[in-house]
């Protein structure tokens, strides 16, 4: 079944926001997605966002090939070779001859296609529940809004780069032309006025999905008994979980395999989790330390 798990942070209340607006998110149903890449495309214009290059990469029909500081949406294309369908797994498939294509796997057994599919996936920066780039960020760059999410401020960003190994996520990248981190900001300009965020509002499929947080959690677990009762026993969702490694995400997704088959970390981590324990042994060492040469020194003194 789908899950909704224990009661959300209030993120924006820790931040010190009084009567706050609700959390808001992106729910991302990667079943209906199909790789339009109009969320790609708003995304650059309403931001100003530099493009990318336009080179043929080679890699499948995608050209971006991951987030960056130029791409903060990213349309992933996964071609995958294996049985598709409601059949029994394990039915002996022969050698017959299976021709089509059915990215969900939801015709019946009796359908002649393919073991061949696409998985399609809008990747967007997760915006943590728990975000090592805050912890991290010197300048105070990186600010978490009323609305709960993670945004970087350019004008203040130094370049230092503090934030890019810290995301377990690998979302955050610094441009080479002056050395600043960018990444999704929500489209926070728009939301503040109440408009969808750009990549949402172009969507044709409503594979993304924007609104509150918890309500997006409901409607998501919702999607997955339907997809489940439907045969596609392998829908689950990822980053929805209060209780995972980084305190559940924002923007999180609805995939047809595991994580790793999206380039997703299996169980992300905050990776500054351990900072207060290193802190308290790193004060504790230095008092040992001083405390040691004041003894020394008292000892020269007699």
């Amino acid at each position: 079944m789908g899950r909704i798990s224990g009661p959300l942070h209030d993120v924006a209340g820790d931040a010190g926001y009084e009567n706050h607006p609700q959390r808001m998110g992106f729910f991302t149903d990667t079943s209906v997605c199909i790789g339009c890449k109009a969320c790609e495309v708003a995304c650059k214009e309403w931001n100003a966002i530099p493009e990318d290059g336009l080179t043929f990469t080679g890699m499948s029909y995608d050209n971006t090939q991951g987030l960056s500081a130029d791409t903060w949406r990213h349309v992933a294309f996964i071609e995958q070779r294996k049985p598709l369908g409601m059949q029994d797994p394990g039915m002996d498939y022969g050698d017959v001859d299976y021709s089509g294509v059915d990215v969900l796997g939801l015709a019946s057994e009796n359908d002649a296609r393919g073991d061949f599919r696409w998985l399609m996936a809008s990747d967007v920066c997760k915006h943590c529940t728990h975000a090592a780039c805050l912890d991290v960020c010197p300048t105070g760059a990186l600010f978490r809004t009323e609305y709960g999410t993670v945004v970087v401020q350019s004008d203040i960003c130094n370049g230092c780069g503090y934030c890019v190994p810290a995301c377990p996520y690998g979302v955050i990248d610094q441009r080479k032309d002056d050395g600043r981190v960018w990444k999704c900001t929500m489209c926070y300009d728009r939301i503040s006025d109440n408009l969808e965020p750009a990549c949402a509002k172009a969507c044709p499929t409503d594979s993304i999905q924007y609104g509150p947080l918890d309500e997006l959690r409901e409607r998501a677990a919702a999607r997955v008994d339907q997809l489940q009762e439907a045969g596609v026993h392998d829908a689950r969702l990822y980053g929805d979980d209060p209780d995972d490694g980084v305190g559940g995400n924002g923007a999180f997704f609805l995939l047809l395999d595991e994580p790793e088959a999206y380039g997703l970390p299996p169980a992300p981590v905050v990776t500054t989790k351990d900072l207060p324990s290193m802190w308290k042994h790193a004060g504790a060492a230095a008092a040992t330390l001083i405390g040691g040469m004041a003894a020394v020194y008292a000892w020269s003194r007699r």
